[in-house]
């Protein structure tokens, strides 16, 4: 099955003020549930925020990033399918 894009919205307050090696630490722990689900879903990066991480996931569905977050205690507020991507070449697209 092919995979698809989402972005999920993780609430976790003041994570803006994480050091490196606590960021490290949530990688290590999301990489370890990741190797565990195999290859129908994939971490591809995140943003950090004051109080929310963005995530860019690739999945076969959107099961598949709530069973990643159950597992690995990470909260998905808010998962969203994205339909389509524009960069400021889309202008220009034929």
């Amino acid at each position: 099955m092919a995979l698809r894009k989402f972005i999920i919205e993780r609430e976790i307050p003041k994570i803006g003020t994480a050091d490196r090696e606590q960021l490290r630490g949530a990688a290590a722990k999301s990489n370890g549930v990741l190797r565990e689900l195999g290859t129908d879903i994939q971490w591809l990066e995140s943003y950090v925020t004051d109080d929310k991480i963005f995530c860019v996931y690739l999945a076969t569905d959107e099961r598949m990033i709530r069973k990643h977050a159950e597992m690995s205690g990470f909260p998905a507020t808010k998962i969203n399918e994205v339909r389509k991507i524009i960069d400021p070449t889309t202008e220009k697209a034929e």
